[in-house]
C-alpha cells in the first residue's frame, strides 16, 4: 500500500510537472496568442482588412498619377494622410470610451471613405480634390484607431503573451504588405483601380465582424479615464508625454523610437530610388526590394513571436543598431543580389525592433492610460515619417541616394549608442540604491507594520520605473 500510494503520488507530480512544462511552451510557441478566441477573431479580421488597406494605397498612388503627372500630389497626400497623427487626441479617445466600441466606429468610418473613393471613381468623377480630402479625413480616422487598436491587444490576452501578440500583429501587416500590393497590381491591369477601392470597403466587415462575435467577458477590464471639460480635454494630450518623461526605462525607448521613426523609416522614397538610380532597374526590381523588405520584415515578427518573454534593453539596442548598420551598408551595396539580402536583413531588424518597443511601452504603461501614451508612441514612430520623408527625399535630390542612406542609418546607429549608455547609467545609479535597500532590510526588525498605500495611481508610480 505504501509502495503503490509512493507510485501514485510520483505519478501525479509527473503528470503535473508534464502539464507545467505543456503550459510553459503554449506561452512560448510562435502562434500561442492565437489560441484566445476574442485575440484570434481580431487576428483574422486584420489580416483581411490590413491587405486590402494595401491594394487601395497601390491604387490611390496609380490613381493620382492619373490625375496628375506632378509627382508632389504623391507627396501632398502622404502628408495630408499621416499629418493628422502629429496630433496625439486619439489616446484620450480610446482611454475615454470602450475600446471595442472605437474599433468599430473607427473600422467603419475607413470603410465608408473606401466606398466613397469607390462611387467617385466607378462614376468617372474623382476630381485630385476629392482624394487630398478623403486621404485628410482617413488620417483623421487612424490618429484615432491606431493607439486604440495598440492598446486594445491588451485587452485579449494576457500580459505573458503580449510580445507574442504583438509580433503576430507584425508578421500579419507584413505578410499583407506582401500580398496586398502584388496583387492590386494585377487587379489594376485587369479591371481598374475602381474593384480596389469596393474591396478594401468590403475588407472592414471582417474586422467588424470579429469585433462584434468577442466574447465581452473573456476581455480584461480596464478602467476607464474620467470625463474632462475645457483645459482638462487639452491637458489628457499632454498625458502621454508627460508619462514617459517620467519613466526612464521608457524615455530611452522613445528616443530610440523618434530617431528611427523619422529618418529610418522612409523605405516608400528609398526603395524605388535605389532601385532606378542606384542599380538603374525598372519596377521589377522595385518588386523584389519591396518584397525581400517585407519577407525580411515577416521572419524577423514570427522568430521573435516565438521567442515570448519581455523585450530587454540589450535587445532593442542590437535590433536598433542593426537596422541603422544595414542601411548604412546598402548605401555602398552596387549589386542586386547583395542589395535583396541587405534590405531583407533591415526588415529583420525593423519588425523585430518596432514589436519589442511596442510590447515595452503597453507593459510599462497603467490600463487606464495606455491609450494616450500609445497615442504618443503613433505620433514619433508614424506620425514624425513625412517629416524624415522630406529630409531624406532631398537629400537624394540634392547630393546622392547613398548619401541619403547615410543620413537615414547613420543617427539609427548613434541612437543605439547612446541609448546602451544611457541605460547603463541607469543601471549604475540603480545598484547603489539596491545595496542601501538591502541593507536596511537586514538590519530592520523581524515585525515591519504594514504600509498603507492611499491609492492605486502610487502603486503605478512606484512600479513603473524598472530601471
Amino acid at each position: 500500500m505504501i509502495g503503490s500510494g509512493k507510485v501514485r503520488a510520483a505519478s501525479a507530480l509527473l503528470v503535473s510537472r508534464r502539464g507545467h512544462e505543456a503550459a510553459a511552451d503554449a506561452r512560448t510557441g510562435t502562434f500561442s496568442a492565437l489560441r484566445y478566441r476574442n485575440y484570434r477573431l481580431f487576428w483574422l479580421g486584420q489580416l483581411v482588412s490590413v491587405t486590402g488597406t494595401f491594394m487601395q494605397s497601390t491604387a490611390q498612388q496609380w490613381l493620382v498619377l492619373t490625375l496628375t503627372p506632378d509627382p508632389l500630389a504623391l507627396g501632398i497626400v502622404g502628408a495630408l494622410q499621416f499629418g493628422p497623427l502629429l496630433v496625439p487626441y486619439g489616446g484620450a479617445v480610446a482611454d475615454r470610451w470602450p475600446r471595442r466600441n472605437v474599433l468599430v466606429a473607427t473600422q467603419a468610418a475607413a470603410g465608408l471613405l473606401a466606398l466613397i473613393l469607390f462611387l467617385l471613381t466607378v462614376t468617372h468623377t474623382v476630381q485630385l480634390w476629392h482624394v487630398f480630402v478623403l486621404a485628410f479625413c482617413l488620417g483623421i480616422v487612424n490618429a484615432v484607431d491606431m493607439p486604440t487598436r495598440q492598446a486594445f491587444v491588451s485587452e485579449m490576452v494576457p500580459r505573458e503573451n503580449l510580445l507574442n501578440a504583438i509580433s503576430l500583429n507584425s508578421a500579419q501587416f507584413n505578410a499583407s504588405r506582401i500580398v496586398g500590393p502584388g496583387f492590386a497590381g494585377l487587379l489594376i491591369a485587369l479591371f481598374g483601380v475602381p474593384p480596389l477601392f469596393l474591396l478594401n470597403a468590403l475588407s472592414f466587415i471582417a474586422v467588424i465582424g470579429g469585433l462584434t462575435a468577442m466574447r465581452a467577458a473573456e476581455l480584461v477590464p480596464v478602467p476607464r479615464a474620467a470625463d474632462a471639460h475645457g483645459r482638462g480635454r487639452l491637458r489628457a494630450l499632454g498625458d502621454g508625454f508627460r508619462f514617459v518623461r517620467d519613466t526612464p526605462s521608457l524615455r530611452v525607448t522613445f528616443l530610440l523610437l523618434a530617431v528611427i521613426g523619422t529618418l529610418g523609416f522612409n523605405f516608400s522614397i528609398l526603395l524605388p530610388l535605389e532601385a532606378t538610380k542606384v542599380l538603374h532597374a525598372g519596377p521589377g526590381i522595385f518588386g523584389l526590394l519591396t518584397s525581400s523588405l517585407g519577407a525580411g520584415a515577416l521572419i524577423g515578427a514570427l522568430a521573435l513571436a516565438r521567442r515570448g518573454g519581455t523585450p530587454t534593453n540589450r535587445q532593442l539596442v542590437t535590433m536598433a543598431a542593426m537596422f541603422g548598420v544595414m542601411e548604412l551598408a546598402v548605401a555602398f551595396a552596387r549589386s542586386i543580389p547583395l542589395t535583396l539580402v541587405l534590405i531583407g536583413l533591415t526588415g529583420y531588424a525593423s519588425s523585430s525592433f518596432s514589436a519589442a518597443a511596442n510590447t515595452r511601452t503597453q507593459l510599462a504603461s497603467p490600463p487606464e492610460m495606455r491609450g494616450r501614451v500609445m497615442s504618443f508612441y503613433t505620433m514619433l514612430f508614424v506620425g514624425t515619417t513625412p517629416i524624415g520623408s522630406l529630409l531624406v527625399s532631398g537629400v537624394a535630390s540634392a547630393g546622392s541616394v547613398p548619401l541619403a542612406f547615410v543620413v537615414a542609418g547613420g543617427p539609427c546607429v548613434l541612437a543605439a549608442l547612446a541609448a546602451a549608455a544611457l541605460w547603463r547609467r541607469q543601471g549604475e545609479r540603480a545598484m547603489p540604491a539596491a545595496s542601501g535597500a538591502a541593507s536596511v532590510a537586514t538590519s530592520a526588525p523581524a515585525a515591519v507594520p504594514p504600509v498603507v498605500v492611499p491609492n492605486a495611481g502610487s502603486v503605478v508610480a512606484a512600479a513603473r520605473d524598472p530601471g
